[in-house]
């Protein structure tokens, strides 16, 4: 039974899509596109990881990119290209890259992995913070004696500090993916 992440995969070569959708299907809910046109027509709010082709005859990756932005899109973006990477790519919006062509599984499987927490990662940090302004809303007006003696206070702190465990073990999670996965493609 798939998860609740919904994966988007465009790509222009049919085969390499229906590829990774197979790679991923298992695990994910998954869409194909095998257009910019058709990813446009397919790319919605319930999309939270985006696989998506650079060069595509109709309408580009980047042109994709453009128009999510616009959108107000908030999906994580993988863009997967034969294209080597240049310094053009610090004015894309993507989260990942990875150069085809993608022959294990795992590759993609860890990518979209990655942008999940990531995804995750900034859910637990909107909460934790919005938490914490709250307490210090309530800190610069209540007194000591007041703060002690209330059980919404307690509750709050008690969240404050659930959060900040979260945010430390999936920052870990995230360290440990992020250097592994540099350190598998030094090695290459």
């Amino acid at each position: 039974m798939p998860n609740q992440a919904t994966v988007l995969i465009v790509d222009d070569e049919q085969p390499i899509a229906d590829g990774y959708a197979q790679w991923l299907s298992g695990e994910y809910a998954v869409r194909t596109a095998y257009s910019g046109t058709d990813a446009l027509d397919k790319l919605d709010g319930d999309v939270d990881i985006l696989l998506l082709d650079r060069r595509m005859p109709d309408i580009s990756g980047e042109e994709v990119l453009d128009v999510l932005n616009e959108r107000g899109l908030d999906c994580r973006v993988v863009l997967v290209s034969a294209v080597e990477p240049d310094f053009d790519i610090l004015e894309l919006g993507f989260d990942a890259y990875l150069e085809k062509p993608v022959s294990e599984p795992a590759e993609l499987r860890d990518a979209v992995e990655t942008c999940l927490r990531r995804s995750e990662y900034d859910n637990q940090m909107q909460e934790f913070l919005s938490l914490a302004s709250k307490k210090a809303a309530l800190e610069s007006k209540k007194s000591n004696a007041e703060l002690d003696s209330s059980e919404e206070y307690d509750t709050l702190q008690s969240e404050l500090l659930r959060l900040r465990t979260e945010l430390s073990d999936t920052t870990g999670a995230l360290d440990d993916q992020d250097l592994r996965a540099e350190f598998q493609n030094n090695r290459e």
